[in-house]
């Protein structure tokens, strides 16, 4: 299971107990929306009152989540968000423009402004990723002069799997003008961090991150400095805005 979504999980658990309602956390054995929908029929099934879900795919799950909301189950995205028809309200946890200005900026002050940078993201489909990403190529454009040396090199895609974002690290390091990592995703982020650690790579990392899984790295060198909101507040919002909607609030 994803280390991240469990610390959601953690918050969301102790809003709902406050609440005085059962907590459930179900996670799709792969970062698919086809995974995603499966488990969002079981849970209709099921005949749960709410559920909030961090999306693989903006408007994949449309048909899964307008049944649940037609069976009056309250739909919520947080993390991720699916677009507007197929959820009551989305949680957006930090600012997307924020977010990619900020990773371009670190990087370009790691490397000096002197060296390629490569983004490794989770899924193609993934909405904040994408967003970020869109941030991060505004900020190269919108100031030429100062990334002329810094351009963006390749965005690979490591699905948030580790394995497959080891082996699309390792691809990454084959190109020797990449001096710096963005991972915007704490899967990535690790796979990365292990690769360079294990190659001794002068390649600088930054993204977004786990504190508890970046520690090594950090102080090691690799990644001089990153970034994540609170991931536990994320979830306990989400128990709340979710009774909220339950009570017609």
């Amino acid at each position: 299971q994803n280390p991240y979504m469990k610390k959601v999980y953690e918050g969301f658990e102790k809003s709902c107990k406050e609440i005085g309602v059962s907590p459930l956390y179900k996670g799709p054995e792969a970062a698919t929306p086809e995974k995603q929908i499966e488990i969002i029929n079981q849970l209709v099934a099921q005949k749960v009152s709410g559920i909030a879900i961090a999306a693989n795919d903006a408007n994949a799950l449309q048909p899964a989540l307008q049944e649940a909301m037609n069976a009056g189950i309250k739909v919520i995205s947080l993390d991720s968000a699916v677009n507007k028809d197929s959820r009551q309200t989305h949680i957006q946890q930090a600012d997307p423009e924020k977010i990619g200005r900020g990773l371009v900026q670190a990087a370009y002050d790691m490397v000096k402004g002197k060296g390629g940078i490569a983004v490794l993201s989770a899924t193609a489909q993934a909405t904040n990723q994408n967003l970020w990403i869109e941030w991060m190529q505004k900020e190269l454009k919108e100031h030429p002069d100062k990334y002329g040396s810094t351009p963006l090199i390749k965005v690979a895609y490591g699905d948030d799997d580790p394995t497959k974002s080891t082996s699309e690290t390792q691809a990454l390091l084959t190109n020797s003008d990449v001096k710096v990592i963005i991972a915007p995703t704490t899967v990535g982020m690790l796979a990365a961090g292990k690769v360079l650690q294990d190659k001794k790579s002068d390649v600088k990392l930054t993204g977004l991150g786990l504190p508890s899984e970046m520690a090594p790295f950090i102080e090691d060198g690799n990644c001089p400095w990153m970034y994540l909101w609170n991931p536990v507040d994320i979830g306990y919002l989400a128990g709340y805005t979710m009774d909220s909607l339950n009570k017609g609030q």
